[in-house]
């Protein structure tokens, strides 16, 4: 099944003017054109689509996504460089995903301490909470906001 630019972009949930942005930056050298010269997405498009906006996500350049995407037209070649390229992604993703978890853990423990709080009518029940008394999972956070920002 072929599709064109806005049956892609809606499929992909991106705007058709990404797709053509995509195109003109040199990121899709695997999509055809009809004898009009409107471009013609296939099913098989899918994954490099997939794999552009993964890219994307991470912070990778559009210099950097066509970087790779010329290598992997280059051929097995370039499988070292494009191995090291993805590495340092993931260790991007990977210490991002750390730090939106401490954000999360903070989170989750001002979400108690305010529900406690509501639930006694004071930040003053939860402020001198003994340690034990504080559910295990948030008592991490809670030693790190207290010696470290005293929140």
């Amino acid at each position: 099944m072929v599709y064109t630019v806005s049956e892609t972009a809606k499929l992909l949930n991106v705007a058709p003017s990404t797709l053509r942005y995509y195109d003109k930056e040199g990121l899709l050298p695997f999509v055809e054109r009809s004898s009009g010269g409107t471009r013609i997405f296939t099913e098989e498009n899918f994954q490099w689509l997939y794999i552009i906006d993964c890219l994307k996500k991470t912070g990778l350049s559009i210099k950097d996504i066509k970087r790779f995407i010329d290598m992997v037209m280059k051929g097995d070649d370039t499988i070292p460089q494009r191995l090291e390229l993805l590495q340092k992604q993931r260790d991007i993703v990977r210490a991002q995903a750390a730090e939106l978890q401490k954000t999360l853990d903070i989170l989750d423990y001002k979400c108690w301490y305010y529900e406690t709080a509501e639930k006694y009518g004071s930040t003053s029940v939860p402020r001198n909470m003994d340690e034990k008394d504080v559910p295990n999972e948030l008592r991490e956070t809670r030693v790190y906001l207290n010696t470290v920002h005293k929140v």
